[in-house]
C-alpha cells in the first residue's frame, strides 16, 4: 500500500546519494555523489510508461500503475528516469522479462520542461535495466544531457561504467525504501506480548 500512501518526494527524493566504485575511477576508492530529482510524472499505466513487450508480462502479472522519476547526475551529463512498476504479488523474476537486440524493453523515458532532461526522450536512451523488489519491478533508463540518440554506449567504458553506477545507485535506492518489510507491529501488552 506504500505507493498509495506515500507522498511522491517520499518515494522519488529530492537528492539520492549514489556511488561510483574505484574500478571505475582507476582509484583505490571510490567516489559518493548526489543525483538531484528533476521532476515526478503523473501516475501511468504499464501500457503508457513502458515499452510493449514488457508492458505485456507486467500486465499479465497484474500491473496496477507505474510511478516515474527524472534524476540528474552531480555532472549534469546524465538523466535517468527511474520507474516502479506496482504488481498485485511478486515481481517477475529476470529471466522472465524480455530482452532485445540493442537496447532492451525497459521503462519510457520522460523528460521534463526547462530542465537538462527536456531533451531526453525514447530516441535518447542509452540504457534500460530492471531489478525485482517484492511486488514492485524498479526500472531505470538513462541517457545524455545533450539530447544525443542512442549510440553505443560501450565504445566509451568509462561512459559506460559510470551511467550504470549513477543509474544503478538511484534505482537501488529508490527500491530499497519503497520495497523494505514493514516493520514488527508494537506489541501493547496483550496476552502473549
Amino acid at each position: 500500500a506504500r505507493w498509495r500512501t506515500w507522498q511522491a518526494g517520499k518515494i522519488f527524493p529530492a537528492t539520492i546519494s549514489y556511488q561510483i566504485p574505484p574500478s571505475v575511477l582507476s582509484s583505490p576508492s571510490g567516489l559518493t555523489l548526489t543525483a538531484h530529482r528533476l521532476g515526478i510524472a503523473p501516475q501511468a499505466t504499464c501500457q503508457t510508461a513502458i515499452d510493449p513487450a514488457l508492458a505485456d508480462v507486467l500486465d499479465h502479472d497484474g500491473c496496477q500503475a507505474v510511478l516515474r522519476a527524472t534524476y540528474l547526475d552531480s555532472s549534469e551529463s546524465f538523466v535517468i528516469t527511474v520507474g516502479i512498476a506496482v504488481l498485485r504479488s511478486q515481481a517477475p523474476a529476470a529471466d522472465r522479462l524480455p530482452v532485445g537486440t540493442g537496447l532492451s524493453p525497459g521503462l519510457r523515458a520522460i523528460g521534463f520542461k526547462g530542465t537538462l532532461s527536456s531533451r531526453f526522450g525514447q530516441k535518447q536512451r542509452q540504457i534500460t535495466r530492471a531489478v525485482t523488489d517484492g511486488p514492485y519491478l524498479i526500472m531505470y533508463t538513462a541517457g545524455y544531457t545533450d539530447g544525443r540518440p542512442r549510440d553505443t554506449v560501450s565504445a566509451n567504458p568509462y561512459a559506460d561504467d559510470e551511467m550504470l553506477s549513477v543509474a544503478s545507485g538511484i534505482a537501488t535506492s529508490v527500491g530499497r525504501s519503497i520495497g523494505a518489510a514493514p516493520a514488527a507491529p508494537p506489541c501493547p501488552g496483550a496476552p502473549g506480548c
